[in-house]
């Protein structure tokens, strides 16, 4: 649940509370972006990517000794869910620490019908609630984090778009935030960027225009992923993907009625 208070100088902003429902929606929808809530795409290991993508958020597990531009977010998961009374499957709990056991895309196909896979997704469908709960923090935890970023000067101006959009159309400003940290990262990892350029929402947020509107927001994502597939290595052949991720913007917004229908 968003619930705690963020102290930003002498400011004090709050975030809105997550009902229940409103979380289980939230992860519904997200368990919709990723794979279209199939239950097989719990564990799945997409095409030209180096590392699989686990759970309705679809989140990042690498292998020993793996460095990728990409934040990992798989093992924050599990730990999360540890420290929450969760229980693991036996193998999963001796791994929690570990990095992923798949070494290449088709070990990891080869192994898709095997009892520790069927467990690892049946574990990752009886989780989902706390899953979305676990997404839904990331946001509440960032905006400290992406004031730092920026000179003192900017920070109020930032915080003032990131607050209003919170409360925009209840809950879809809540969800976009939430959805697009989640989707594309903070942008603060200096690691998370192409020719010197980030695509996080701290770089949405400030290229946005000054009213903090849905539309504006959903309009300044599009350009930064746009900016990204242009400045992606050609190999990566990102512009395959650049309709999905529009077409998951569209959701921010309220007449999309995706909340209700995800």
């Amino acid at each position: 649940m968003l619930s705690q208070f963020t102290l930003v100088g002498s400011a004090l902003a709050a975030l809105p509370v997550l009902s229940d429902s409103e979380l289980q929606s939230l992860g519904q929808r997200i368990y919709a972006n990723e794979c279209n809530q199939r239950f097989e795409c719990l564990v799945s290991w997409n095409a030209g990517e180096d590392f699989p993508s686990l759970g309705i958020g679809h989140f990042i597990w690498y292998q020993q000794g793996q460095q990728e531009v990409f934040e990992e977010t798989f093992p924050a998961l599990l730990d999360y869910l540890q420290q929450r009374g969760v229980a693991l499957p036996a193998w999963l709990s001796a791994a929690a620490e570990a990095d992923s056991p798949w070494t290449s895309r088709e070990q990891f196909l080869a192994a898709s019908d095997s009892e520790k896979m069927g467990q690892l997704r049946q574990f990752l469908y009886d989780s989902r609630a706390r899953q979305s709960a676990f997404i839904a923090e990331r946001l509440q935890n960032s905006l400290p984090e992406l004031l730092a970023a920026v000179p003192e000067s900017r920070r109020p101006e930032l915080q003032r778009r990131f607050m209003s959009l919170v409360n925009t159309a209840p809950p879809y400003g809540l969800y976009a935030l939430i959805d697009y940290v989640h989707f594309k990262g903070s942008g603060l990892s200096p690691g998370e960027r192409y020719q010197g350029q980030g695509w996080g929402l701290l770089q949405v947020l400030e290229q946005m225009p000054a009213e903090a509107s849905l539309e504006n927001f959903v309009a300044s994502a599009d350009a930064v992923l746009s900016r990204r597939v242009a400045n992606a290595p050609p190999a990566r052949n990102e512009q395959r993907w650049l309709a999905g991720w529009r077409a998951r913007l569209q959701t921010y917004l309220p007449a999309s009625g995706s909340l209700q229908n995800p």
